[in-house]
């Protein structure tokens, strides 16, 4: 890891809006991005289809968070068949690992038998968690993953929930764009908030709690 590249500044740079991303896993250097619309996900307004929040109910898959961080995002980075490029690199692992033990990075995982299967990670910072990146090897891995974060970032009082950019994926669960200024902004209020993040849900309770104040269909 390099002195230029540190947790503590990458840190400072998610406070001041800016995050790192490589060009691929391959290429060893880091560059900044600042988007001009950047994508959020309303946690007031997270769309539960019906489907998926009888899967997540049924907790088909056991749902952990922090267990094992390094495979997380690992399986992040890893390319598929669906995504034979991805953007983390060695020093993304090494960064975020590093922020996992201070406590400031968490990934929540879905795992089936004893395997991981699917998961996410990201940087909780105040009132805001970052979300990063997800993965899934078995059908709604990743989707359970997503839907046990925004129940857990609800109870323990975050108000915003930066996905980056906007995916057809994430626009299902109502991800949205807003312009730069009006993100600093959400950041700058959020930021000011003591958040925690809460573990430890199984499906019904994280059902219960995202239906209470959430889109079904």
């Amino acid at each position: 890891m390099t002195p230029e590249l540190s947790p503590a500044l990458l840190l400072r740079a998610y406070a001041a809006g800016i995050f790192p991303m490589a060009e691929s896993a391959d290429d060893p250097d880091v560059f900044w991005i600042d988007p001009e619309l950047r994508g959020v996900l309303p946690l007031d307004r997270f769309h539960l289809a019906k489907r998926l929040a009888r899967t997540v109910k049924s907790n088909h898959f056991e749902v952990r968070c922090d267990t094992d961080f390094s495979a997380t995002i690992r399986g992040c980075a890893a390319s598929t068949e669906q995504r034979p490029k991805t953007w983390i690199n060695h020093e993304i692992v090494a960064l975020y690992s590093a922020l996992n033990r201070q406590g400031f990075a968490h990934s929540v995982e879905c795992w089936r038998g004893g395997v991981l299967v699917g998961g996410l990670y990201g940087v909780a910072l105040g009132g805001v968690f970052f979300g990063e990146s997800m993965f899934s090897r078995e059908r709604d891995a990743s989707k359970v993953a997503l839907t046990h974060l925004v129940a857990m970032l609800r109870l323990g009082g975050f108000i915003l929930l930066d996905v980056q950019f906007v995916t057809p994926h994430l626009k299902r669960f109502g991800a949205m764009e807003i312009p730069r200024a009006e993100y600093h902004k959400r950041l700058d209020a959020a930021l000011q908030v003591k958040a925690h993040f809460v573990a430890g849900l199984d499906g019904g309770a994280a059902v219960s709690v995202l239906q209470s104040r959430t889109l079904t269909s």
